[in-house]
C-alpha cells in the first residue's frame, strides 16, 4: 500500500504549545528534532494520523482543521491496521510502530463526541529506526504488506 504525506506539524516549546504547519521535518532516535516533545518519550515519538480520520469527523459534522488531533504527520492512506513492531517507511524514514494513540481531554473539549467517534481511528505513534533523516511534504508513504 502506497499513499503520500500531505501535511507536517511540530509542537512549538512555548507556553501554549503551539501547533505549526512547516514543510519538512528533521528527525532522529528520539523524535523530531525542534519538537516540544523531543528526546521525552520515544515510544511517543512521532503521532501519524490519517486523512480518513478527518473525514470520519466530517461524516459526523465535527469541523476541525488538520493538525487539531496532535498529529506530526498526516498522511492520505490508512495505516491504523498497522500492530506495533511493524514498519512503514515515509521517504528515506524508516518508522517503527510503537502503539495506537490513546484518547486525551483535549479531544473532548473541543467536541464531546470525538473520543468516542475516533476511539480507534486517531492515529499511531511510531519511532524512527533508521537514524538521523527528514520527512518532507510529498514524501511517499509505504506500508508494506505482512
Amino acid at each position: 500500500m502506497q499513499g503520500k504525506v500531505l501535511k507536517l506539524f511540530i509542537t512549538q516549546n512555548d507556553e501554549k504549545k503551539t501547533r505549526k504547519e512547516i514543510q519538512e521535518i528533521s528527525v532522529d532516535e528520539n523524535g523530531i528534532i525542534d519538537d516540544k516533545f523531543y528526546a521525552k518519550n520515544q515510544q511517543r515519538a512521532i503521532l501519524i494520523t490519517s486523512i480518513y480520520s478527518y473525514d470520519l469527523t466530517k461524516e459526523n459534522k465535527i469541523d476541525i482543521t488538520h493538525g487539531t488531533l496532535g498529529e506530526n504527520i498526516l498522511i492520505d492512506i490508512n495505516p491504523y491496521h498497522l500492530l506495533p513492531g511493524e514498519t512503514l517507511t515515509i521517504g528515506d524514514t524508516v518508522l517503527e510502530i510503537t502503539q495506537n494513540c490513546t484518547l486525551c481531554k483535549g479531544l473532548s473539549s473541543l467536541n464531546s463526541k470525538l473520543p468516542k467517534l475516533l476511539k480507534n481511528d486517531r492515529g499511531i505513534f511510531a519511532k524512527v529506526i533508521n537514524g538521523a533523516s527528514s520527512i518532507k511534504t510529498s514524501d511517499k508513504v509505504k506500508i508494506s504488506n505482512h
